[in-house]
């Protein structure tokens, strides 16, 4: 089971992931269990051909998923999707994401970790390539989730690779570009994603956000073959498939009537959908309690639960991570639809969000070991700050203009970075080290699972107001009342967040920051 990053590169790397909501942490862990087999570690002009090609898999990753929060209303106007069909765009990749990364690390340590980084990014290209040709939104939102399963399984071989076979002074400095990769890819995104889409290149439109990943895998297919080093664990221990398999079902069954209350209403199916996903969950963690007892290492051991510091990490997780996809997408949808702004624009707009998290991330690792709890607190109250300056700068119904805008979500950008990176090592620090790297690698995937929640709730919410509130078709005040009740919920749910933080352990662990 997954184990929590300990470089300081790796926080600035999961500040990069968070910066444009989509999708909490998913930054790549290495399983625990036994010790690695030995690998013959790397440097020179190998190691930086090697490193460019997991970094090449890696900004992609982010790059896909910021790139689509920009592009969806592109999306729904050439495909005629419906406001459910384009929250399911975006919660299928981010659920599947997160299915894939509970077994996707140990598959690698398994059967190789360059054999399942390459078959994770070829199928990364298939993918991205059919998501491209999509003909209607039912095929795209099943390839978005087929590209989010190849993601999974690729992303977790990243700082696998990096570990096993990188030399002990290249590894330093693998890790910093990593983190300088993953910031520059945040900050890209949303730029990348209006250009391409506003330069309709080869009258393809939002195509293109799909098309540029197929050469760029293909370059990186080709030279990975030459020059990444093969290396697994020493450890036996299968990958609990249809434990993930249990969980990912349960949750979709859940998300599915909450997505779908615009268009199937609350009905007799809608409540036995929700029943069957209860029940589903159950099934999974009994399965799971039957493999721990069996001395087998499931995705979830519920015996977690009874951790105290887990229990409350895992609510102030969901409830954390839960927001940002949903306030991204309606954020972009509202500059959009509301503003009249283009897409390129609309990346413009949300740059200073990337900009403020780079800011403050240093410093909340840098003081997480002796203020942990304090500035997740205070990163999270800043959230809900900013959510509320920006609800009182739109409730009007005017467009506030770029300056405005700005400097809100600049401000939402400085709380995020003083509490993402953080928050799994504070957690950690309450969870005895037997149990580390499981609840580790449980809160990295329960990141994933929050933002999936998250997209279904406050999408709905935010779509539903906009066509309760319309007269005919949704006007741009429409859009703006929408986006303000958004905003008032998320700020609420933040606040929560910091109330449910103050029971978490007072500092981080000790290796924040190493």
């Amino acid at each position: 089971m997954p184990h929590p990053l300990t470089e300081s590169g790796h926080s600035m790397a999961t500040i990069a992931v968070m910066v444009i909501g989509m999708t909490a942490s998913r930054i790549p862990q290495e399983a625990t269990g036994a010790p690695a087999a030995a690998s013959v570690p790397i440097s020179g002009a190998g190691a930086s051909a090697a490193l460019l090609v997991v970094l090449f898999g890696s900004f992609m990753d982010l790059l896909d998923a910021t790139i689509v929060t920009v592009a969806a209303p592109a999306v729904a106007q050439d495909l005629g999707a419906g406001d459910a069909e384009i929250q399911w765009m975006i919660a299928s990749y981010v659920l599947a994401l997160g299915a894939g990364l509970v077994t996707g690390g140990r598959l690698g340590d398994q059967y190789g970790r360059k054999r399942l980084f390459m078959s994770g990014l070829a199928g990364f290209m298939l993918t991205s390539a059919l998501c491209a040709l999509a003909a209607d939104p039912g095929m795209l939102i099943g390839m978005r989730a087929a590209q989010g399963l190849t993601a999974g399984v690729m992303v977790p071989q990243v700082f696998g690779i990096i570990r096993a076979s990188f030399a002990p002074g290249e590894r330093a400095k693998a890790f910093g570009a990593y983190g300088a990769v993953q910031g520059l890819a945040s900050v890209a995104g949303p730029l990348l994603g209006g250009l391409l889409v506003d330069g309709d290149v080869f009258g393809l439109g939002w195509r293109t956000i799909f098309w540029i990943n197929v050469p760029v895998s293909m370059l990186a297919l080709v030279i990975g073959a030459k020059v990444l080093p093969e290396s697994r664990s020493a450890s036996t221990a299968r990958p609990d498939l249809p434990g993930a398999l249990l969980a990912a079902s349960g949750i979709l069954l859940l998300l599915l009537p909450i997505i779908q209350t615009e268009t199937w209403g609350w009905t007799w199916a809608s409540y036995a959908l929700l029943a069957a996903g209860i029940a589903v969950l159950a099934i999974f963690l009994t399965y799971e309690r039957r493999l721990a007892g069996r001395g087998d290492e499931p995705v979830f051991d519920p015996a977690l639960l009874g951790i105290r510091a887990f229990a409350i990490g895992l609510s102030a997780s969901v409830l954390f991570f839960g927001g940002l996809g949903s306030y991204f997408l309606t954020l972009s949808i509202y500059l959009q639809n509301g503003t009249d702004r283009t897409a390129w624009e609309t990346g413009l707009v949300i740059l200073p969000y990337a900009l403020g998290s780079i800011i403050t991330s240093g410093l909340g690792v840098a003081f997480a070991a002796k203020a942990g709890r304090a500035l997740l607190v205070t990163g999270s109250l800043t959230i809900a700050a900013s959510q509320l300056v920006l609800w009182a700068i739109i409730r009007d119904g005017n467009d506030p203009g770029y300056w405005h805008l700005a400097l809100a979500l600049f401000v939402g950008g400085l709380g995020l970075g003083l509490a993402a990176p953080i928050l799994v090592n504070v957690v950690l620090a309450g969870v005895p080290a037997r149990n580390a790297g499981a609840a580790g690698g449980v809160l990295s995937t329960v990141n994933q699972i929050g933002g999936a929640i998250g997209i279904a709730v406050l999408g709905t919410v935010f779509f539903t107001a906009v066509t309760k509130s319309a007269t005919g078709a949704p006007g741009p005040s429409d859009y703006g009342h929408a986006f303000s009740i958004v905003l008032v919920v998320s700020a609420v749910v933040y606040v929560v967040a910091a109330l449910v933080m103050l029971a978490l352990p007072r500092t981080a662990a000790e290796h924040v920051g190493q």
